[in-house]
């Protein structure tokens, strides 16, 4: 089973940390073990396989999910979210390639060399463009390998044309994302309220979505989001700077 950092309040990153084990209820701490002996013999009921681990209680307080594990859904379960949402929203992108790119026809048009940046509209863009008419923002990090997969090679291209609708797009490179800590997972953040988070499969396929507004896991996708869109660059740049170190 897939594990999931949650948070810490470790600064150089060892410990102690919260991790949720996707598909349960269950959350896995990492922390100092327990070794007082004053302590360990006044634990009850244990088991032969348990151990215990010390965290401080501002990691619990911060990061501890405050509601049952949200089950997985189909992303069309939210793609409601994408009409609806009343100010924002904002995705961080973290794989090196995604199988829906692979599967669309510019795929193979990137392959063969031809310029896929100013296609015309598709349904995604349209809806960019009705959303950002209204005021509102269609925001997003992309974190990007050096060198640069396929992938990410083919979503440096295609960038333009979802900018052109109105998206604001930045890259991030991934040094600075962990230097950031920032997490290994995809997701979608409406509004600072409600997180999508995907699940793909080791071919890159979503699997589906966990949507929730527990405002633990609310909370530390916005402090992620803040970090990324300080430091990301926007794609423009960030291309102009590929060039240039070519």
């Amino acid at each position: 089973m897939t594990l999931r950092l949650i948070g810490t309040t470790s600064e150089d990153g060892d410990c102690p940390t919260l991790y949720d084990i996707e598909g349960t209820d269950e959350i896995l701490v990492q922390g100092e073990r327990e070794t007082d002996p004053e302590h360990l013999v006044q634990l009850r009921d244990v088991k032969e396989s348990e151990t215990f681990v010390r965290v401080p209680r501002s990691l619990l307080t911060r990061y501890a999910p405050r509601s049952d594990a949200p089950e997985l859904q189909p992303f069309s379960s939210v793609s409601g979210l994408f009409r609806d949402f009343k100010h924002t929203a904002w995705r961080l992108e973290t794989r090196r390639g995604y199988a829906s790119d692979r599967n669309s026809p510019k795929w193979a048009r990137f392959l063969a060399g031809e310029d896929v940046s100013r296609d015309p509209d598709n349904a995604w863009r349209e809806n960019v463009r009705t959303q950002t008419a209204q005021g509102k923002r269609f925001e997003r990090v992309r974190v990007v390998d050096e060198p640069r997969s396929q992938g990410q090679e083919f979503l440096l291209a295609t960038a333009p044309g979802n900018i052109a609708a109105g998206e604001d797009i930045r890259n991030l490179t991934r040094a600075q994302a962990l230097e950031l800590r920032l997490p290994e997972h995809d997701f979608w953040l409406f509004d600072s309220k409600v997180l999508a988070r995907f699940v793909f499969d080791d071919h890159d396929t979503t699997l589906g979505v966990y949507v929730t507004e527990d405002p633990t896991e609310v909370l530390a996708a916005f402090q992620a989001r803040d970090a990324a869109w300080h430091h990301a660059v926007r794609s423009a740049e960030f291309t102009g700077r590929v060039r240039s170190s070519m």
